[in-house]
């Protein structure tokens, strides 16, 4: 399975142009955002230095849930703040010492976070958006449809993201011609031994109307994650009535259509689009809300107490 070859997915991100007028920010990094047995998990913000609040960001790197840091997409992060934006850069547990659903666990402990101590970043934690790409953009699109709100099971507070960006991003692991073998490192078995791993990690089988606009992004020739594996929860979300885009970039391969600038600027506008809205816009989707029903209940089991192998730095390419 090709899916495997993720796990060399460099540092290639880059911001894409701004323009020159943009707005400065400071980086706060190295905040413990959630502790799993002796491990922290950290998380780096990036805060738009003018007074104010602004959108939050989720930033979320890929690397086939086994590889990777939360540098990796520091040009996302980057150009989203200098777009006024506050962009939280997460770390999360790796496979193989960490299956499955450890990595979307501690994106949802993320967005808890972010809810209770957003506001000290200068961040509005009404409106949580997402980014993420190839691994990331899985886990960020798992996030989309599996957030729920405020309950007991989830400490009462609110896991639902207001927006989302999935770049080069597999969204349905319930078929495969090998049995799913190749995810054996990340799941602990294939889809005759763990079928129901395989289903909480498609966010394609949670879409429902109450999901939010999500837009996705891949290239045409990319081997790794083909086009048709983010077209099926694209399709899905259409079929629901929910805002959803998809933009291909023709004869770009999986490095390259990471750091696409048309495809970037595309992602950086629709964030824009959601998270800071016309007054009217906000009104519609207050009213929206109101009338929307929980989410289903999907993955949320225990996190294992062991410790996890710090994940390997790599070098951001900045614009």
């Amino acid at each position: 399975m090709p899916i495997r070859c993720l796990a060399f997915f460099g540092c290639l991100i880059a911001a894409s142009q701004l323009p020159a007028a943009e707005a400065q920010y400071d980086v706060r990094e190295k905040i413990v955002y959630s502790q799993v047995g002796e491990r922290e998990l950290l998380m780096d913000a990036f805060v738009p230095k003018d007074e104010g609040t602004y959108p939050a960001v989720l930033v979320v790197h890929g690397g086939a849930w086994r590889s990777g840091s939360r540098i990796q997409l520091r040009g996302y992060a980057i150009a989203l703040a200098r777009m006024g934006f506050v962009c939280f850069a997460i770390d999360y547990r790796l496979a193989p010492k960490h299956k499955f659903p450890a990595q979307i666990e501690d994106c949802r402990a993320a967005v808890k976070w972010i809810r209770k101590n957003g506001s000290k970043y200068k961040a509005d934690t009404t409106r949580l958006g997402a980014i993420g790409y190839s691994a990331g953009g899985h886990l960020v699109s798992l996030l989309a449809t599996t957030g729920e709100a405020p309950c007991e099971q989830n400490g009462n507070i609110d896991t639902r993201i207001q927006c989302c960006v999935a770049g080069g991003a597999p969204t349905d692991f319930r078929f495969f011609p090998d049995q799913g073998n190749w995810a054996e490192y990340w799941m602990g078995g294939n889809l005759k031994t763990e079928p129901e791993k395989f289903r909480l990690a498609s966010s394609t089988a949670f879409v429902d109307s109450a999901d939010p606009p999500t837009f996705f992004f891949n290239g045409t020739s990319d081997t790794l994650v083909p086009v048709t594996w983010s077209e099926n929860c694209y399709t899905a979300l259409k079929e629901a009535g929910v805002r959803t885009e998809m933009y291909t970039i023709q004869g770009a391969g999986h490095m390259q259509a990471a750091s696409d600038p048309i495809a970037l600027k595309k992602a950086y506008e629709f964030l824009q689009e959601e998270l800071k809205p016309t007054k009217a816009k906000t009104s519609e989707a207050a009213a929206n809300k109101t009338k929307a029903s929980p989410k289903k209940t999907k993955t949320d089991s225990e996190q294992p107490e062991d410790e996890a192998e710090t994940p390997k730095q790599t070098e951001a390419v900045e614009n």
